[in-house]
């Protein structure tokens, strides 16, 4: 008896479909290009080794039986994964990463990126998108230690790094809003660091994984509210948990409905750049990195990905 994983083939599974759809064997040959004993010989080998009947034949009519109907419904999805597999393979072949991993701070507008994932879609490639968020450095730091392929909204002047291009996506403006309720709130203006010094401060933690990572606008002395990530930190500072440097795209609907109030300090106003980068492969670089990147040349697209959060 042949062994039955060797019979249970593509092959095999097509010559059952191509006689349940012409309905007799000797067409089934003609259609296969074989002769009929052929064809005889490899089914009696497929009943064999399920050990079932899989075509009652007739001499006018071949009709799968139950258990052939059966084999056929259950393997006739592995034949369309089969050629699907295939023409991933040839696209693949053609310059397509198989896998492609964007590691995005939490500054980056997920609404738009995720237009993006949409846009790339429509080019029908084989590469299978990955998202992975970060927050501060540990959005670089994905990059770097290659578990990401480009990364977005990377700190400009961390992002300097032997193996890595970069390039500018844009300038994010920090403010520093505070719950209409918070102590600060009504405090005279510009606010002095030995006064917000006295006052939580709330602090995204950096998703690094190398020491403490980043802290930014933290004075000596001050009290800590440490949240998991950016969203946590604005509906902290919204419930007046403590005070921070927050986006200034995030706040501004909170702005307008009285919720938050955005105060003058002494120290300078804060402005970020940002930028993207990826990993350097030169010529070799695959096409859907290479469209990701064509795709962030777009000005448009750049003030979009740090336009207001949603």
């Amino acid at each position: 008896m042949q062994n039955l994983r060797q019979a249970l083939t593509a092959d095999n599974i097509h010559l059952l479909a191509t006689i349940d759809a012409t309905g007799s064997m000797a067409a089934a040959a003609e259609a296969l290009g074989v002769v009929p004993s052929a064809l005889t010989y490899r089914l009696r080998q497929l009943e064999e080794a399920v050990d079932a009947l899989l075509v009652a034949r007739s001499s006018k009519r071949s009709q799968l039986t139950p258990a052939g109907a059966e084999l056929l419904r259950v393997g006739a999805p592995l034949l369309s994964e089969i050629d699907a597999l295939a023409r991933r393979v040839q696209r693949i072949a053609s310059g397509w990463e198989p896998e492609l991993i964007i590691a995005y701070d939490a500054l980056i507008q997920t609404k738009v990126l995720l237009e993006l994932v949409a846009d790339f879609d429509r080019q029908q490639a084989p590469t299978q998108l990955r998202l992975v968020q970060g927050t501060l450095s540990g959005t670089m730091e994905s990059l770097i230690d290659g578990e990401a392929d480009l990364a977005l909204g990377v700190f400009a002047d961390h992002a300097h790094y032997a193996g890595i291009d970069t390039a500018a996506l844009g300038d994010m403006a920090f403010v520093f809003p505070v719950a209409a309720h918070h102590p600060l709130a009504d405090a005279p203006e510009p606010i002095a660091d030995s006064t917000r010094a006295l006052h939580r401060a709330v602090v995204a933690s950096d998703s690094s994984r190398r020491g403490r990572g980043m802290s930014v606008g933290l004075l000596p002395g001050q009290a800590i509210l440490r949240v998991p990530d950016m969203r946590a930190k604005l509906q902290a500072q919204l419930a007046g948990l403590g005070c921070g440097f927050l986006p200034e795209p995030w706040i501004r609907d909170a702005v307008k409905a009285g919720q938050l109030r955005i105060k003058t300090l002494s120290a300078p106003a804060r402005v970020a750049p940002l930028a993207f980068a990826w990993r350097r492969s030169g010529a070799s670089s695959g096409r859907a990195l290479q469209w990701w990147l064509k795709a962030l040349r777009s000005p448009r697209t750049r003030a979009a990905l740090l336009g207001e959060h949603r």
